[in-house]
């Protein structure tokens, strides 16, 4: 396939160039058509989810397919609004003429994906893509092999090359694609990788997305209802195996609730996963041996306060709390990716502003509070790409407001109106007539005949 990267970029720039994928009806067509393909493929998906991930076929619906099918059904209901034109506010001294913003396709897109969530994250964007107007290379993550070839598979059967394709391998084709000269790239994936690709992108000063991840905080503070709160946050920290770039990374507690937390966390594992969850055919594994290995170095076994039971030959490693854990100890110096759950607290809440100021931005927070003032404070005064209250994970999944990190997290967002906008230029243009022309703005300048005028015009 490294072979024909030139080749299918080319005839990507030429496709577009030739306007065929401006009209919406092609838009609404081809969004349907992705629409049908995943209907079509959705038993394949769950079998390649499950040999990737050992994702179960209720997870792959709930997490990856049924997010898909949402994103591409928002698309459909709301695209011949987000394409037309917007008139704007004309300033008198532009006087006759309308001003306007006209969306516009960048062109010829990139797209590259990671293996967690591997159709979520590859069919989401390309949705934004096509809505947008745009042609599309996407290539996803060549540590999904089983969802990789079939995504390639699905993308292929639906499409033709020179309007999306996809490009299936590793670094080697990860390099390529990369020196490529695209209008736009979306890049999900490590902040790593994703300084490499800032790196490649800013040579030829193309525009890009990045969603990175980082160190979520969880913050339970002592008035939350703990009973619900360690339920939800059980399950989206555990979701995936923790595999998922918002699960809560660790959680900031109130020392005095710390205990009474701690014992709700494990009554939530045990009834979510029950007594053995290496055993529950619902719950799935790390993806690979290296991340295994990773995440076993991140364990400090003497702080395992629920869990800790691994398995090197299914490579699954149960939910995992970790308690008395310092900022100093290795699971608190990089992104966890995966079912260990570090617990830390604090006195006053006063004290998090200060605490988490120089922390890098995370792409999300979540605060579980009844405190409505702290509420409001938090919510403003932390920065984060997004969050919950009294939830985790959740507010990815609307595509009724953008997702999307902040500094170290990301830049840019998606999902809805807000990938459409990402996909797309938007032209802010003047339209000045013709039947009439102020005079003021030639040369030579009288001043004395338009210098108040032009005062009462620019003012």
């Amino acid at each position: 396939m490294t072979l024909n990267i030139h080749e299918i970029v080319e005839n990507q720039h030429r496709f577009f160039h030739s306007g065929a994928t401006l009209p919406v009806s092609f838009r609404k067509e081809m969004l349907q058509r992705l629409r049908n393909a995943v209907d079509r493929y959705e038993p394949e998906i769950a079998d390649a989810l499950a040999a990737d991930l050992g994702k179960s076929g209720y997870e792959s619906f709930m997490c990856e397919i049924g997010l898909v099918c949402s994103e591409i059904s928002y698309m459909l209901r709301h695209v011949n609004r987000f394409v037309k034109e917007r008139t704007v506010w004309t300033p008198l001294a532009q006087f006759a003429s309308r001003s306007f913003q006209k969306p516009s396709p960048y062109g010829n897109t990139l797209i590259m994906s990671p293996w967690n969530y591997p159709v979520l994250l590859t069919l989401d964007p390309l949705a934004d893509a096509i809505a947008a107007g745009n042609t599309a290379v996407v290539k996803p993550s060549a540590y999904a092999p089983a969802t990789s070839a079939l995504l390639a598979e699905m993308i292929g059967k639906c499409f033709p090359p020179e309007y999306v394709a996809a490009v299936t391998g590793g670094r080697r084709e990860n390099s390529a694609l990369l020196e490529e000269k695209f209008d736009f790239v979306f890049f999900t994936g490590s902040q790593a990788v994703g300084r490499e690709v800032l790196r490649h992108t800013a040579e030829r000063l193309t525009p890009a997305v990045l969603e990175l991840g980082g160190k979520s905080p969880c913050i339970v503070d002592e008035t939350a209802k703990l009973p619900l709160a360690a339920r939800r946050i059980v399950f989206g920290k555990y979701l995936n195996c923790g595999q998922t770039c918002v699960a809560p990374d660790y959680i900031l507690c109130q020392s005095g609730i710390k205990d009474e937390l701690v014992d709700a966390l494990r009554g939530e594992i045990v009834r979510q996963y029950g007594e053995d969850p290496l055993k529950n055919p619902n719950y799935g594994r790390i993806v690979n041996e290296k991340h295994f290995q990773r995440l076993l170095g991140l364990m400090d076994r003497e702080k395992v306060a629920a869990g800790g039971q691994t398995s090197p030959e299914t490579l699954q490693i149960a939910p995992t709390i970790l308690d008395g854990v310092a900022n100093s100890d290795p699971v608190m110096g990089e992104e966890i990716f995966g079912p260990i759950l570090p617990i830390l607290t604090f006195d006053r809440f006063d004290e998090l502003y200060e605490r988490l100021a120089d922390r890098p931005k995370p792409l999300a927070l979540y605060l579980f509070s009844e405190n409505r003032a702290r509420i409001r404070q938090a919510m403003s005064q932390f920065r984060f790409g997004g969050g919950c209250v009294n939830d985790v994970v959740i507010h990815l999944a609307t595509s009724g407001m953008g997702f999307g990190g902040v500094g170290e997290s990301g830049m840019g967002a998606y999902h809805g109106k807000t990938g459409f906008d990402a996909f797309s230029h938007c032209k802010s243009i003047v339209d000045k007539k013709t039947w009439m022309d102020l005079p003021m703005r030639y040369q030579p300048y009288q001043k004395k005949l338009y210098g108040k005028l032009l005062h009462l015009f620019l003012r």
